[in-house]
Formats: structure tokens, C-alpha cells, sequence
């Protein structure tokens, strides 16, 4: 049976993968992060590791130890822990002495650089999953209305700045006014503050970056991200096509209709 690795952050997106890869035949090592990795990863895949934030030189070990040779980098990592969490081994020491900048493309790319010298090659996040990618087009029944439809015109191209500095992938829009930037907290806690500020009717815009990565980082949206817009009172969702993951599709989807959020895919 082929293996493959998965290098697994925080969120369901790594249990999704992990499942779907089972189902197409592979045999799945996990690199868990404590503190970051659901506890219920180790029920869908074939072995499992347990590292702390920053013990490269483990997590390399451990996967070459499964024979992985192919690898994906799936869920992120709070960017918090990097300030109290992080407990570096010798090998994580000096990956992070090399990357002088600590934007998530740089040292993403640089993990992957690294771990392709010693022979494991990281692939696209969405390996066998293209159904989960963002569709063109209204994807729920209610379509947006004229007033939404400005916000989100507007706040597309402040993500797509926000993003080329490395910033973050989201923004919330009220009235043509960007009420929310993300940044380290996240996109719920973005939503959460945004929605309070914007009071209701709100717009979420999600997207990529311009020089995104498809191996890592691919925003992600899921039935939590509809629970939380529902919460403050926001009512639009847009996605870049292609390009943003929804987990549980279906269950998104649904959860929205029933909220009366109307949730579009658009190209970049």
C-alpha cells in the first residue's frame, strides 16, 4: 500500500484529507502538533506522531522512519504559539536562524525546501479533493442583494492587498467600509469582531493570496465559519474559486440556506 504524509495543523481540514486519502488506497502518517491537532485525527489515520511546535528535526525522522516520501501540509498553526508555544529542537533552531522573515510564505516554503533535500516532496494541500474547492456562481438559493454586492466588490481588492503583504486572507465589509482586517487571531475571531462592529448585513470576503502556495495555507471556510456569521449577524460569504476549501461542503451549504447567508464563488 503507497503512503503518504500528512503534516497536520489545527481545524477539520487534516481528518477530511486523511479520510478521503484512506479511501483512495493509502496508508496516512500523521505528524500531530500538541496543542494545535484535533485529538480525533489518530482515528483516521494508519500511525501518528505527536511532536511539539517547531521539533523539525523529529517530525523529519518520524516520516522518514514510515518511508514517506510524499507529503501534504494541511490546517494551520495559531500564529500566537510561535510567541509561547514553540519549543524548537537543534534542526528547528537552524531552519529558523536561516529564514530571516517570519511571514507564513517564507518559512512554509522554506519547510518544504528542506524537506525535499532529505528526499520527502510536500503536493498540493487539496490531493484528491478537488470537490472541496469553491464553485462559481450564488451557491446557496438566496443571491445577494445590490448593497452586498458593493461590499464585496469592494473589500475583494483590500484581500487581495492584505494578502500580497502577507497579512492575512480575510476581511469583513459593512456599507463599503472595512470593518475587520485578519491578521494572527484568525478568520472566526475576525468574523466575531467585525460582525460586532458592523452590527448586522455585514459581508465576509475570503480569498488568496496573489503569490499563493497551492502545496499550503489555502484559505478554508465550513459550517463553523457559517455558525460564527450567523452569530454576529453577517450576511453574505464570498470565495475565491478554485482557490478557498469549504469543508463539508454540503453541510455549509445548507447550514447558510437555513440562515439566510448568501455565500458566491468568484474568480480572481
Amino acid at each position: 500500500m503507497k503512503t503518504i504524509g500528512l503534516i497536520a495543523g489545527n481545524g477539520q481540514f487534516p481528518l477530511l484529507f486523511a479520510q478521503n486519502a484512506r479511501r483512495l488506497g493509502y496508508s496516512v502518517s500523521a505528524i500531530a502538533h500538541k496543542e494545535e491537532t484535533l485529538p480525533d485525527l489518530d482515528q483516521h489515520v494508519d500511525r501518528i506522531h505527536w511532536i511539539k511546535l517547531g521539533q523539525f528535526g523529529r517530525l523529519i525522522k518520524a516520516l522518514k522512519g514510515d518511508g514517506v516520501t510524499r507529503a501534504v501540509m494541511i490546517g494551520g498553526i495559531k500564529k500566537t504559539h510561535l510567541f509561547s508555544k514553540i519549543r524548537p529542537d537543534i534542526r528547528g533552531l537552524a531552519l529558523l536562524r536561516r529564514v530571516i522573515e517570519r511571514k507564513d510564505d517564507v518559512l512554509l516554503r522554506a519547510i518544504a525546501a528542506e524537506l525535499e533535500e532529505e528526499g520527502i516532496q510536500i503536493i498540493e494541500s487539496t490531493f484528491g479533493l478537488s470537490d472541496v474547492l469553491a464553485d462559481e456562481g450564488v451557491l446557496t438559493t438566496r443571491k445577494p442583494t445590490s448593497a452586498e454586492k458593493e461590499d464585496i466588490a469592494y473589500g475583494w481588492d483590500v484581500v487581495k492587498e492584505i494578502g500580497r503583504m502577507d497579512i492575512g486572507q480575510c476581511v469583513v465589509v459593512k456599507d463599503k467600509v472595512v470593518v475587520a482586517v485578519e491578521a494572527v487571531e484568525g478568520t472566526d475571531s475576525t468574523i466575531e469582531r467585525g460582525g460586532r462592529l458592523a452590527k448586522a448585513g455585514a459581508a465576509v470576503i475570503k480569498r488568496s493570496k496573489p503569490q499563493q502556495d497551492l502545496r499550503f495555507d489555502l484559505p478554508t471556510v465550513g459550517p463553523q465559519t457559517i455558525t460564527v456569521m450567523k452569530d454576529v449577524g453577517a450576511t453574505a460569504l464570498a470565495l475565491e474559486v478554485g482557490k478557498c476549501v469549504i469543508l463539508d461542503k454540503a453541510a455549509t451549504l445548507r447550514a447558510a440556506n437555513k440562515a439566510g447567508i448568501t455565500v458566491v464563488g468568484l474568480p480572481a
